[in-house]
């Protein structure tokens, strides 16, 4: 195991003083007056929302639909009277990707249409196009696509491409085992109950965190283990698994590219009843990868049909007509910055946002238009209101978030520092803080400290006008999986709010649910004034927000 070590480039930065909230954090009620009145009587957020999905449709990272979405995003703030709203790229990103057309049908043994979506950067037919069926799961039960460690995929996909070298040519391919479904014992959609939010607030039961070399490391094998080691693993080393399991994929990309199907076919764990999850395929948005074959996720229903009948020898029949694009004119990643300047401490930055990329599936609005419809309304309203903010208040929606964090960890890494070797650039020390929302359209009903207990009286006195809300629950919990992680991993305090999980889970999340109808505008309203008031409340206190201790660097 590699030793720690601090680099002495960290020694040239000073860190902000902690301190402990007191008068200057109290309440400033007629501050949250005006900003509820604007949030409420004058909301723009759906206005906001509409414009991301219905108008731009869905955002998928490097896509032309993404570029529209941005710039319109950069334009609407600028017209504001925003400052340096603009496009920044954070870094390459890769080929774009844009589907024009779908269609699937069942010929034989009877006609019926098939419910699916094209996975991203997935190849095209060429035209419509008829195929027999063929039934080569990866997995023979459904459950190891979701339980199996990356070192069990890696002997899987070589296995897979040994027994089925020279069976595939001109077939369409069943990839997934037939799912068994279960009957529904819990509500679709739901909020947080008094008790939920009890427990979410208690601090867990200490484990003893695992230590990570850069770049040796391992997945742990035992399922309990490996759990903890996403839960605690530094985001960088989960971004080199991202990148291995895409490795793994590419490989089978790369065998049914010399093979030749006709298509591949999946499904997924989650829907029925017609709601389809549909995310990528390989990772054909990085120069050099292998294209896929045209793969499309079906509906569970229509997949187990089409499994019941190759397994009882049932001559199959389908046809396909998948039309998709690649754009690989410009390679670079987009994020949209845009400022309100500040006046006493202007070099000073409190930073807000959300991701604003999404799957194809639907047209993002839960994942993630919502944050980022909110994230520009806290912004509009602190602009209409002129507050008077020491600080420059700037606002970010991240690109290739679902990718890995992509957009946020590059921008960190060329503004603040290097999450590996914590080689730390002279911004490091002007961010106060980032507050970043991105579970859905639920109302807030609290923030995650990321374990800075220093910040808790802090959010405790900024909530307190918003108790009948209901936003009032502060964890010192961690919670993962977007980009204030990137802050968090160079030192940076870094926040995600605890939103009311609604059906983001169970239904909007990646599927083609995930559209404008099921975003709740009254939630987003009261998103926006929390949000709003939280950053101002940044942005004019006399210190600068506590800090943890700096991370170790992982390297040599």
């Amino acid at each position: 195991m590699k030793n720690y070590r601090i680099l002495p480039v960290l020694a040239c930065f000073a860190l902000p003083v902690a301190v402990v909230a007191g008068d200057s954090d109290g309440a400033d009620l007629e501050i949250v007056h005006r900003i509820k009145q604007e949030a409420f009587e004058g909301s723009q957020v759906m206005d906001h929302l509409f414009f991301l999905t219905d108008v731009n449709g869905p955002r998928l990272s490097g896509s032309p639909g993404y570029l529209s979405a941005a710039r319109w995003a950069a334009k609407t703030m600028d017209d504001w009277g925003l400052k340096n709203s603009n496009l920044e790229a954070w870094g390459e990103f890769g080929r774009g990707w844009s589907l024009s057309r779908y269609e699937a049908h069942l010929i034989e043994p009877t006609y019926a249409p098939l419910g699916g979506v094209p996975l991203a950067w997935s190849g095209a037919t060429k035209g419509p196009v008829t195929a027999g069926l063929v039934y080569a799961p990866l997995f023979e039960r459904w459950e190891q696509y979701k339980t199996s460690s990356l070192q069990e995929l890696e002997k899987t996909v070589a296995e897979y491409i040994e027994k089925n070298r020279g069976k595939l040519k001109g077939k369409m391919v069943l990839l997934h085992a037939e799912r068994k479904f279960d009957s529904p014992t819990k509500p679709a959609s739901h909020r947080l109950e008094a008790d939920e939010l009890s427990d979410l607030s208690d601090a867990p039961e200490p484990y003893a965190v695992p230590r990570y070399t850069w770049p040796d490391w391992t997945i742990p094998e035992d399922p309990v283990k490996r759990r903890e080691f996403y839960a605690s693993a530094p985001l960088f080393i989960r971004a080199d698994w991202w990148d291995r399991e895409y490795e793994v994929r590419n490989q089978l990309s790369q065998f049914f590219h010399e093979e030749g199907p006709v298509a591949v076919l999946v499904t997924d764990n989650r829907g029925q009843g017609s709601l389809v999850f549909a995310e990528e395929v390989g990772s054909a948005w990085k120069p050099g990868a292998p294209v896929p074959p045209p793969s499309v996720v079906l509906a569970p229903e229509a997949y187990s049909r089409l499994v019941r009948l190759v397994q009882r020898d049932v001559p199959v029949k389908l046809q396909m007509n998948l039309q998709a694009s690649f754009h690989d004119d410009d390679l670079q990643g987009y994020n949209v910055v845009a400022e309100i300047p500040g006046h006493d401490k202007k070099n000073e930055l409190v930073m807000l946002g959300g991701h604003l990329d999404s799957w194809h599936a639907g047209t993002g609005a839960t994942d993630n238009a919502a944050g980022c419809a909110v994230a520009m309304e806290a912004v509009r309203i602190l602009k209409t209101l002129d507050l008077d903010m020491d600080r420059t208040v700037r606002l970010a929606l991240w690109g290739g978030e679902e990718q890995g964090l992509l957009g946020s960890r590059g921008y960190v890494s060329r503004h603040f520092g290097d999450p590996i070797t914590m080689e730390l650039k002279p911004e490091h020390a002007t961010l106060s803080g980032y507050f970043n929302l991105d579970n859905g359209t639920g109302k807030i009903r609290g923030v995650h400290l990321q374990e800075n207990d220093m910040m808790r009286p802090i959010f405790e006195s900024w909530f307190a006008p918003f108790k009948d809300l209901g936003a009032t629950t502060i964890t010192i919990r961690n919670t993962g999986g977007t980009d204030h992680l990137s802050f968090n991993d160079v030192g940076l305090p870094g926040f995600q709010f605890i939103q009311d999980p609604l059906d983001y889970g169970s239904r909007t999340h990646h599927s083609n649910l995930d559209v404008y109808d099921h975003v709740i505008p009254a939630d987003l309203m009261q998103a926006s004034a929390i949000m709003a008031y939280i950053v101002y409340q940044a942005a004019t206190r006399e210190e600068m927000l506590p800090r943890k201790p700096l991370p170790q660097p992982l390297g040599n």
